[in-house]
């Protein structure tokens, strides 16, 4: 790779064994240095990481551990180096790289200084193995173009990253959207290239998986917005109305006054019809989008625990501790 594209990639993982084996593999040749940040892993994450030639920091267990953290360490790694590169592509440990995407990342950032990040298409590498790991698949495949916000596989213009701070590393879900955020109102423009990225392998096979990681995203919706007033609204509107609101209501109907239940009722009815019709715009099939639906619906209950738990933990000065879920 030539000097004019020098490119570092900093991968971050925590327990992540095979999947850590392939992403490590899928970056050997497509960037100029390599970085494994591990957050107290058991399963042997360190050792495999250096087997593959990638250099590798262990994050303490005295402060949490976090997705923001891990990512800020391996970047300082990074840009401790005389010769570091200018642009950083951050991959999640349980994510494989796409060949060739990384040229064009980075023609996309050299063409124009105004971008802070470019990011790509994440697709689900088994889809079909749960409705769970179909609604990731989903979730990641989002219009190209200018972007608000995109998921942690990025790659960062290193100058607008240190310019903002990096990662918020207390931030222990949609830690990407904060920075995203903050690169935003910088001044920075944000793209998503038309093109794959990253292959995700959620392995969300049990429902309670998928509750922790709907925990994890109340958490998320709650403490992003909680730095950041005017991100994150409709969703924690939606969240509390529907999770919360909306539950206490329909049970005092159910006990004094039978109407009120039944008003609750029926507006759940529309909500999730609409969500329905939504899903059916954004290209999902009908009967994909009536079970796509059902767990949306759900989700806002796992949320609410999220948002207080955060609450409750800001409250009580409390460490902001990862919600794993896998």
């Amino acid at each position: 790779m030539s000097t004019a594209t020098r490119i570092g990639a900093v991968v971050i993982g925590r327990n992540e064994g095979q999947r850590l084996v392939n992403c490590l593999t899928s970056l050997q040749g497509e960037v100029d240095l390599l970085i494994y940040v591990d957050s107290g892993s058991s399963d042997g994450s360190l050792a495999a990481a250096e087997r593959l030639g990638a250099e590798t920091v262990l994050l303490g267990s005295d402060v949490p551990f976090t997705a923001a953290r891990a990512r800020n360490a391996g970047f300082e790694q990074i840009m401790a180096r005389p010769d570091a590169p200018e642009f950083v592509q951050f991959v999640d440990g349980d994510c494989t790289l796409e060949v060739g995407y990384l040229t064009h990342a980075a023609e996309a950032l050299a063409k124009d200084e105004s971008l802070g990040l470019v990011t790509g298409w994440r697709a689900e590498i088994h889809a079909d193995a749960s409705i769970f790991n179909e609604m990731c698949h989903f979730e990641w495949h989002r219009p190209a173009g200018e972007i608000m916000a995109c998921g942690g596989d990025m790659m960062v213009r290193a100058s607008a990253f240190e310019a903002v701070g990096g990662f918020n590393p207390a931030v222990i879900a949609a830690e990407d959207d904060e920075f995203c955020t903050r690169l935003r109102k910088a001044g920075h423009k944000l793209l998503r290239l038309p093109i794959p990225m990253t292959h995700h392998d959620a392995n969300m096979t049990r429902f309670s998986e998928w509750w922790s990681r709907a925990v994890r995203t109340g958490h998320g919706f709650e403490q992003v917005n909680d730095l950041h007033p005017d991100y994150f609204v409709r969703e924690r509107r939606r969240m509390w109305l529907f999770g919360g609101v909306l539950p206490l209501l329909g049970l005092v109907g159910a006990v004094l006054f039978w109407p009120l239940f039944a008003l609750i009722a029926a507006l759940y009815g529309v909500s999730y019809l609409r969500t329905v019709r939504g899903l059916e715009s954004d290209g999902l099939a009908r009967a994909r989008a009536w079970r796509h639906a059902v767990y949306l619906f759900l989700s806002k209950f796992p949320n609410i625990i999220g948002a207080a738990t955060y609450r409750k933990r800001k409250r009580l000065g409390s460490r902001m501790e990862i919600i794993e879920y896998k």
